[in-house]
């Protein structure tokens, strides 16, 4: 007898179609998409246009080429001013980093006073820029302030009159004012690491530092690049706190591009040439995006927090 083969087992299709879910995400995504579309990209296309303008913000919009991006590029304080833009970027993003790192693993440990300590550090978070730098400005004035009040010589200095000590206060102060957001995102990220991590490196006897170097900060890798893109690209719109606490000065100490494109276009009525600055904001900004995202790597290709 010749053994005949098993008939073939049918698979029956589906009659659910593959696209079925794409509707409901497209309603979902769609009032967002508009958000973005009336308030971002519009606004974004009409300052780029502005770029080939001239027009001094009343009158009439004349069309003029590429003479605005020629008179920007060949001003040599837009390097200045791209010079201390990037100074402020990289100092405040290595004293804020650390310190938030450290505040976020420190509020996700102690949890009797977890929510009033949220509190507390987040406050600064909530007052105006404004009124920070009017603070900070009166509380180190050399004639009335905090060092002349309390008699230490230490604080009694010009602090804002000299360009570095001017520097540092407004690094300072923008740490002061947002170390408490990231500190917050820091805290959030180490809640999401799986606690049997910290108990299997109990076990094996591993002291705090080791375990915060062999699991915390690994496992906090895409939180720091989360929180260093915030942190970076916030940096490029510095402008509400730079304007009231030095005014770019002493001398262009603090002279940013934020502050370069508000005077070029708002007292010098040149708005042609504050959109190009305002256009090389932008596609800095994104550069650095990119480039973080790029360091930072596919989350897909490693351990995810958490998991």
């Amino acid at each position: 007898m010749t053994a005949l083969a098993p008939p073939p087992i049918r698979v029956a299709k589906s009659s659910i179609p593959t696209g079925g879910r794409s509707k409901p995400v497209m309603w979902m995504v769609l009032p967002a998409l508009l958000m973005f579309t009336a308030f971002g990209l519009i606004p974004l296309l009409g300052v780029l246009g502005l770029s080939f303008t001239q027009w001094d913000g009343i009158g009439a919009i004349n069309p003029a080429g590429f003479d605005s991006w020629t008179a920007v590029l060949s001003e040599p304080g837009l390097l200045h001013a791209l010079w201390v833009t990037f100074l402020v970027m990289a100092l405040s993003w290595l004293f804020q980093t650390p310190l938030s790192l450290l505040i976020g693993v420190f509020l996700a440990s102690h949890k009797r006073y977890r929510g009033f300590l949220a509190v507390l550090y987040f406050i600064p978070l909530l007052l105006s820029s404004a009124a920070i730098a009017i603070t900070f400005s009166a509380l180190l004035n050399p004639n009335f302030g905090l060092g002349a009040g309390l008699g230490v010589e230490l604080l009694n200095q010009d602090w804002l009159g000299q360009g570095n000590l001017a520097l540092g206060v407004l690094i300072f102060v923008v740490s002061w004012q947002f170390i408490p957001f990231h500190s917050l995102i820091y805290q959030g990220g180490v809640r999401q690491i799986p606690i049997q991590m910290y108990e299997a490196a109990q076990i094996d006897g591993a002291g705090k530092m080791r375990t915060f170097f062999s699991i915390t900060l690994p496992q906090l890798k895409y939180t720091i690049i989360t929180s260093s893109t915030l942190m970076v690209v916030g940096s490029l719109t510095f402008f509400d706190l730079i304007f009231v606490l030095t005014a770019g000065g002493p001398g262009d100490a603090t002279r940013v591009l934020a502050l370069e494109m508000y005077q070029t276009g708002f007292k010098a009525n040149l708005m042609g040439p504050a959109s190009v600055i305002a256009v090389i904001l932008v596609l800095v900004g994104l550069g650095l995006a990119l480039l973080l995202r790029r360091l930072g790597g596919n989350p897909t290709d490693s351990q995810l927090e958490g998991a």
